[in-house]
């Protein structure tokens, strides 16, 4: 059990329920992520891919008055849940808009934590999404694991994700095959 959940979690999952969004984060992804951004006091992390923002809550849950948080995600029907039980949290920063042009256009910015949940940042434009990585940060996907429904490409390009991981010189990274499966990577340089 991921332990208590978010204040805002049920009636966001009752929303995301009502609109047939499938793509929600699970809740033990969800308490993973609260852990890792407690780990990140004063930090700065991104979310690719807010959905309907219930993996939004568990980052929140998890981060500190000094966090910030900007979550990206081009659908404004999902991101306006998000929007109406988390926005007035002055922590986090709701984008909606296309997740690859947006990394595109970072500057220097560097993140200590970005959670890549959409196909932005993590099968296209995954390097402009680890060069805004800071050196020491973790990046983590989820969706690591075929499930029923998959399209044949996306268990290709999973695959080739975590092939272009383990080769890369500035990362180590474990696979965690539990909740869809999970990989962190940590960057190194």
């Amino acid at each position: 059990m991921p332990g208590k959940p978010p204040p805002a979690l049920a009636a966001i999952t009752r929303e995301t329920e009502r609109l047939g969004f499938t793509m929600a984060s699970k809740p033990e992804t969800g308490a993973l992520l609260r852990t890792l951004a407690a780990g990140r006091p004063g930090g700065r992390i991104l979310e690719i891919g807010t959905g309907t923002g219930l993996a939004t809550a568990w980052l929140l849950d998890g981060m500190d008055a000094d966090t910030r948080l900007v979550s990206v995600d081009i659908d404004a029907t999902t991101s306006a849940v998000a929007a109406r039980h988390l926005g007035d949290d002055p922590r986090l920063t709701l984008v909606v808009g296309d997740g690859e042009a947006w990394l595109h256009k970072q500057g220097h910015d560097r993140f200590d934590l970005i959670f890549a949940d959409a196909i932005p940042g993590k099968y296209q434009a995954f390097e402009a999404a680890w060069r805004l990585l800071a050196t020491g940060g973790f990046y983590v996907v989820d969706d690591m694991l075929p499930e029923s429904g998959w399209p044949e490409e996306h268990v290709s390009r999973a695959s080739a994700l975590l092939d272009h991981l383990r080769a890369r010189p500035d990362c180590r990274l474990v696979r965690l095959d539990w909740s869809g499966g999970i990989v962190i990577a940590a960057r190194t340089g």
